[in-house]
């Protein structure tokens, strides 16, 4: 890796666009290899410059503020950070000037790589992946947009290590090769306000697979139409392998009869039974379980690994997450939960849910077909929060069932006091918001801990 820095950036103006986690890992490691290269930083926190990691470097220039997007084409390497969108100014910029963490580390990496994506459920089989791997006392390291840069797991690689990357689509948007092992969960509207289209979003999730080479692995869901949609348009080299949630064809990963069964036109295998006890609720977190017991098939891990994995994964904190029992009612945070599609997938698991609090940041998504779904979930309480809660009301209001009880926050935490009131003894309230947190929350992550905050303090 050290070499392919020095490489791509020796004798380049090189240009680091956002300074956050990544920005400063990627920092980091080209002054292991390049202590004297002049670097500009750019970001709209006017505050970088006084970082202690850059504040006496001599070498480095900043472009902060309003002006951080300025000029960037007269810069011949752009390591670019997954938080920057050039949706408007990208056509000004040489592409092959663009490059990030993960373009460089899947050049050097990609085949020990084994690269999850997708709308939703990413996280969760990442981390089930990286779960069973070390339960099989297999060398893995779980990285990425789960929280770990690729640069900062370096030191950590030797030749049998199994790197396992949670890529977002800001991530995939700009690679040139595709991990050895891919994982394509769904395709759902997000992101919205960082791409020019949704077909363009969808195009970056691609690139999990479009430059696999021969010999790759392609793992994705062929109940998502919008994948089936794509995979035609892509010349695509690596062995596919769809799985589905259905029965219905002769080769690849499906149920039947509560079990996930892998067939390659021959003799049935059993990878996993569904009526062993299992803390992932719902059917979307089938497809997660599938996806990566497939991969880990594929990796040589024994099927009762794989079971034992399965059965002990305890799931992951804002994903129906069990906060506890007050008064007598359930309460879950799904925070993680920001498109409409996770929140029906969140209801349907639970099952009766009283009361559900959905809202937030408005990135205009469509919510009518979402309004349809909520008027006959059998929800009678529903709590609005933000301008996306704002519309999801509206979307409602003339359509939803007389017992239905509609509420409109003024910020957050005005949530406890009215479910308090309305929830039922013994049924579930149930933060799943179908919005970004953005509006009063940095994350989900942060907005997810408040919930639970306010849960155990307000209404113990």
């Amino acid at each position: 890796m050290l070499d392919l820095i020095r490489t791509e950036l020796e004798n380049q103006t090189v240009l680091l666009l956002g300074f956050g986690r990544e920005g400063q890992s990627s920092y980091r490691l080209i002054r292991r290899v390049l202590p004297e290269l002049p670097l500009t930083i750019a970001d709209a926190n006017g505050s970088v410059r006084e970082y202690d990691l850059v504040k006496d470097d001599r070498f480095v220039n900043f472009r902060l503020g309003e002006e951080s997007l300025d000029g960037l084409n007269t810069f011949s390497r752009i390591l670019k950070s997954p938080g920057i969108s050039l949706k408007d100014i990208a056509e000004g910029i040489d592409p092959a000037a663009i490059t990030s963490q993960t373009d460089l580390f899947l050049r050097r990496y990609s085949g020990q790589v084994t690269g999850v994506t997708g709308t939703k459920g990413k996280s969760t089989t990442a981390t089930l992946i990286h779960h069973i791997l070390r339960l099989a006392e297999k060398d893995s390291v779980l990285m990425g947009n789960i929280g770990r840069p690729a640069f900062d797991v370096v030191d950590e690689i030797n030749p049998d290590t199994t790197l396992v990357f949670e890529l977002s689509s800001h991530q995939l948007e700009y690679i040139r090769r595709s991990p050895h092992i891919s994982v394509l969960l769904n395709l759902y509207e997000e992101h919205l306000d960082a791409y020019r289209s949704f077909l363009d979003y969808q195009l970056a999730k691609m690139n999990i697979a479009k430059y696999q080479e021969s010999g790759d692995s392609f793992f994705f869901n062929r109940d998502d139409q919008r994948i089936l949609q794509r995979i035609p348009s892509l010349v695509l080299k690596g062995i596919l392998h769809p799985f589905s949630l259905h029965d219905g064809s002769s080769e690849g990963f499906y149920i039947r009869d509560e079990k996930i069964l892998f067939s390659a036109g021959g003799p049935e295998e059993v990878l996993f039974d569904l009526r062993r006890k299992i803390k992932l609720k719902g059917e979307h977190n089938r497809l997660n379980i599938m996806a990566a017991a497939a991969v880990c098939r594929q990796l040589g891990t024994d099927p009762a690994i794989i079971a034992e994995g399965i059965s002990s994964f305890r799931g992951l904190e804002h994903r129906l997450e069990y906060v506890g029992e007050y008064n007598g009612v359930h309460y879950y945070n799904d925070s993680i939960a920001t498109i409409p599609e996770a929140c029906m997938e969140a209801v349907k698991a639970l099952g009766n849910v009283d009361t559900l609090i959905l809202g937030g940041f408005d990135r205009g998504i469509d919510y009518s077909g979402f309004a349809l779904f909520l008027s006959g979930s059998g929800i009678r309480n529903l709590i609005f929060t933000g301008e996306a809660g704002r519309r999801i009301l509206h979307e409602i209001r003339e359509i939803k069932k007389p017992e239905q009880t509609l509420f409109l926050l003024s910020k957050f935490d005005e949530f406890p006091e009215i479910v308090s009131n309305v929830t039922k003894p013994g049924s579930v309230c149930l933060l799943s918001p179908a919005a970004a947190s953005y509006d009063e929350f940095q994350n989900f992550e942060m907005r997810g801990k408040r919930y639970k905050e306010l849960v155990k303090k307000e209404l113990q």
